[in-house]
């Protein structure tokens, strides 16, 4: 599995952040390969760690191992820079691009979906993390794919960090002309709804009761189709000319009924060629991201850490992410069909045997 990696990379980090500076014994390399390891094998504990890969030190000269020794891999995660690891997230992800492919959609424009999850901490622990008075918790920004379900932006934040402040810290630019994000109610910022509409990008989103829309007309290309009740054209209205002209132009408003739940939803979109069904189908497809928060916190361990530092924290998560990057890679490389569930339960059986993986993905 650790061929995947582009190590060059990793050693140009390395380098770049002096990590392994008075050095002897356990390396960044060293120490990654641990916290992998215990990501992949779902160990809880510093102790886990080290007794379950001594069971198999006759590997260790294969993975580049030197120590495994908890106390040392307790002060590498609480001291060594966590960014190493946040960039060779990046890394891999520009890996992933190249190999991953894409879910077919009704429509040929590349589709994001852009939402937050808490991950709650104990704040007697974690007393670094302060969200409330008496809670700690982090948050997980994320910009996610929708056509290969991997993210494409992950920002780790203290829980007090509004959503729609990471929101606006999306490189724009990076994105295709004629992408669409799709979001919920949390990320209305007409200014940045105006940055989105001149960068020639798209956007879905849910429309909030507070907001003060005015109906111009109804959509030129309007069908009523199965369970439209509406297809109109809008813009945004306010006493105050500085406040109308965060987003002056008009938007498209998309009245779906939502027969699974019984509910009227209503859409905004600045996409005025898509059908209004393909409009809905987008937001429904939204609920990808949700199941991507669900599966890594069910299967990857951010939810339980092997340190209280905030950089032992951020390691831990980052090689999460990476090893969630790297099951990606691996089933679209192998071509494996079953589930990404299944493939990470066989990974765990069979981490420390050596051979091919794609003998047990065929």
């Amino acid at each position: 599995m650790l061929t995947f990696l582009p190590k060059q990379r990793f050693r140009q980090l390395v380098s770049e952040h002096n990590t392994d500076k008075h050095v002897r014994k356990l390396t960044t390399w060293n120490q990654f390969v641990a916290v992998l390891y215990a990501q992949a094998t779902s160990k809880d504990s510093l102790r886990e760690i080290e007794t379950g890969l001594n069971i198999h030190n006759n590997i260790w000269y294969h993975l580049g191992v030197g120590s495994v020794a908890r106390s040392s891999l307790a002060e590498a995660n609480a001291k060594r820079n966590y960014q190493v690891y946040e960039k060779l997230f990046y890394s891999l992800l520009e890996r992933c691009h190249e190999i991953t492919p894409h879910r077919e959609f009704k429509f040929k424009n590349p589709l994001y979906s852009f939402d937050a999850s808490i991950v709650n901490l104990c704040l007697s622990l974690f007393d670094w993390a302060k969200y409330r008075t008496t809670k700690g918790a982090l948050k997980l920004h994320v910009l996610l794919d929708n056509r290969t379900a991997i993210p494409e932006l992950v920002n780790i934040t203290d829980g007090k960090v509004a959503d729609v402040t990471m929101f606006k810290q999306i490189n724009l630019e990076r994105l295709e002309k004629g992408s669409i994000i799709t979001f919920d109610r949390a990320y209305i910022d007409y200014e940045w709804w105006k940055e989105i509409n001149e960068r020639e990008l798209f956007f879905v989103s849910r429309t909030k009761s507070s907001q003060n829309i005015f109906v111009t007309g109804q959509h030129k290309n309007a069908r009523l189709e199965k369970n439209i009740l509406a297809d109109d054209i809008v813009m945004f209205w306010s006493y105050d000319v500085i406040e109308k002209e965060k987003y002056p132009g008009k938007l498209r408003r998309i009245k779906y009924w939502d027969n699974a739940n019984k509910k009227e939803l209503t859409f905004l979109t600045n996409n005025f060629k898509l059908t209004a069904r393909q409009i809905a189908d987008i937001y429904r497809d939204r609920w990808q991201i949700e199941l991507f928060f669900k599966w890594i916190k069910q299967n990857l361990k951010i939810k339980t850490f092997l340190g209280t530092s905030k950089n032992a924290v951020m390691t831990q998560i980052w090689i999460a992410m990476i090893y969630y990057l790297l099951l990606a890679y691996i089933k679209f490389q192998t071509k494996f069909k079953k589930s990404l569930l299944e493939l990470t339960r066989m990974i765990r059986e069979v981490l420390l045997f050596r051979r091919d993986l794609i003998d047990y993905c065929l």
